[in-house]
């Protein structure tokens, strides 16, 4: 019998070119044969930073060191499973090529869901558990083979599991494979970040083991986060000294005390960027200085959303110390405390920064006494969102009075370092095009007018996307500045990736706009709608069977 059934899967697999062409890629012989050819010459000739160079072009995703989670943090529009595949096999050519790959696939490790490519419709077919009675059985988990499949290999081989830094799966994976997950990060002494399960940010009982694992054996965890519930967690940081190499830091909805916070933070000595939400327990006095508490540490990085009793004037006591001042590089705030109308009170103590960005939603119009602009000769990109929740059709709304006020701060060349600046308001582009001034005017101590080019990111509170608007300034005095016509930065990526010559008809209508953000179809000549290059191939695969998905 097994004879027979040899028989027939040859001959069924004569019969069908298209599936022998789909799997001949596989077969890691000829691979390796193709490269021991050439094992003298330019194998052994390349040194190991030049091969790491080839092999992050075949799979980009390796190079990725950002703690971002594996939802944030996909590289390109590429299928990363076949680049890993690639990359597995470029492993094979010889000793010297097998190092340098190994290395990069155990550093930083992704387990996807699906293949993002052709493949995943073969192989979604052969998952699915058939036997004589069920023809039709649901598909296996393959996320959570995948994951088995690395753990069993780690836990083999100590060597592969000390490359290990980064380990990135889906959000379903790393929620129903709990038992899995602590089982692997239990032998990964070198792991640096790792996505975890929701209910390990708030103390959750499933995730017990999870937490013990990785307090134990991971110490040099570089991103953790605490949500509401976990409030015993976060105190015992204090006395335990978790994570001494912890660099960043997510608060929300914790119900702390702030000197709490302060043991806590100062137990970090990496500590670099601190992220908090909902924190009623933010307030000015936490940057005072007390002889019994330790100060707050300094940041490069402090985001703070959702803290009435931050202000200004907190800010500027922080800022008032020589390490925190010089550190500080990028302040985001949102719903706090401090004030559009305050920021001249921030920006002159912070003399590297870099990046600002501003949220608020506001109700009165800008004081009317006179206030000292905008000033900082650090600030690259600055984010300025002001919006008015009561909108009265017909009447200037009090967010228009602000964006008047950052107007004046640029138009006077207090910001000259500002190179990207983000509104909610799309006619602030027009503001910045300061009339020219009079040749006989008396009193022109102060220029006015842009000294550099700025781009300007406006959004209307009814649109989903940037708009881009180039700012240029005055060509010679006595002169207007100009800009460039408002278009979404969409259209530019689409202008970018035009090719006539490969892409044909094929993306024609994509520079007409419709007038509500979307985009018109070009009709074709013989009446019907203008297809993809993608939907083309498919129907000619309709017709021809001969033609494979992978060959």
């Amino acid at each position: 019998m097994k004879f027979l059934k040899h028989i027939r899967s040859r001959s069924k697999l004569k019969n069908n070119p298209v599936e022998a062409q789909v799997y001949s890629h596989h077969a890691p012989a000829t691979l390796a044969a193709g490269g021991r050819r050439g094992l003298n010459t330019s194998a052994r000739l390349l040194p190991n930073a030049v091969l790491e160079k080839i092999f992050s072009y075949i799979c980009p995703h390796t190079r990725d060191t950002t703690y971002d989670s594996s939802e944030e943090s996909m590289t390109g529009d590429g299928c990363m499973l076949c680049d890993m595949r690639d990359l597995a096999q470029c492993a094979l050519v010889c000793p010297k090529w097998a190092e340098v790959a190994q290395n990069m696939l155990y550093h930083s490790v992704r387990i996807d869901a699906v293949h993002y490519c052709e493949r995943e419709i073969e192989l979604a077919k052969s998952r699915k558990r058939r036997s004589f009675f069920e023809r039709n059985g649901d598909p296996s988990d393959a996320p959570q083979q995948r994951l088995r499949l690395f753990s069993r290999t780690v836990r083999n081989d100590e060597a592969l599991a000390m490359m290990v830094q980064l380990l990135k799966m889906p959000y379903m994976t790393r929620e129903t494979c709990k038992a899995d997950l602590a089982r692997t990060v239990s032998v990964l002494p070198n792991l640096r970040y790792v996505d975890l399960p929701e209910g390990f940010y708030s103390d959750d009982p499933s995730s017990h083991t999870l937490r013990q694992e990785l307090q134990a054996r991971c110490p040099d965890l570089r991103k953790m986060k605490y949500l509401n519930g976990s409030e015993q967690s976060f105190t015992d940081l204090a006395q335990a000294r978790h994570w001494q190499c912890l660099e960043i830091l997510e608060l929300s909805h914790l119900n702390v005390e702030a000197n709490t916070v302060r043991y806590v933070l100062s137990s970090f000595p990496a500590l670099h960027q601190l992220k908090v939400n909902d924190a009623l327990w933010l307030d000015d006095s936490i940057f005072d200085t007390i002889p019994s508490l330790p100060p707050l540490p300094p940041l490069h990085t402090l985001w703070v959303e959702n803290a009435p009793g931050l202000t200004a004037h907190g800010l500027q006591t922080y800022l008032s110390r020589p390490d925190t001042r010089e550190s500080l590089s990028t302040l985001y705030l949102t719903s706090t405390g401090v004030l559009p109308h305050t920021l001249h009170l921030v920006f002159p103590n912070a003399p590297y920064l870099t990046r600002f960005s501003i949220i608020e939603d506001v109700n009165h119009s800008f004081p009317v006494e006179p206030t000292p602009p905008l000033r900082s000769r650090s600030l690259k990109t600055l984010h300025f969102e002001i919006v008015s929740s009561a909108l009265a059709y017909g009447v200037q709304q009090p967010a228009d009075s602000y964006y008047s006020y950052l107007a004046e701060s640029l138009l006077a060349n207090a910001l000259p370092s500002l190179r990207a600046v983000y509104v909610r308001s799309n006619t602030f582009p027009e503001t910045l095009l300061a009339p020219p001034a009079l040749p006989f005017a008396i009193h022109q101590s102060v220029p006015r007018g842009l000294s550099h080019p700025l781009s300007v990111y406006s959004k209307g509170l009814d649109e989903l996307e940037w708009n881009l608007t180039s700012v240029f300034p005055p060509a010679g005095p006595g002169r207007r500045g100009s800009a460039s016509a408002t278009r979404p930065i969409s259209a530019y990526s689409y202008g970018a990736s035009l090719s006539l010559t490969s892409a044909g008809d094929s993306r024609r209508s994509s520079m007409v706009g419709n007038g509500f953000g979307g985009l018109l179809a070009v009709p074709s000549d013989d009446g019907g709608r203008v297809g993809s290059q993608g939907g083309r191939k498919a129907h000619g695969r309709q017709q021809s069977k001969s033609e494979g998905w992978m060959g």
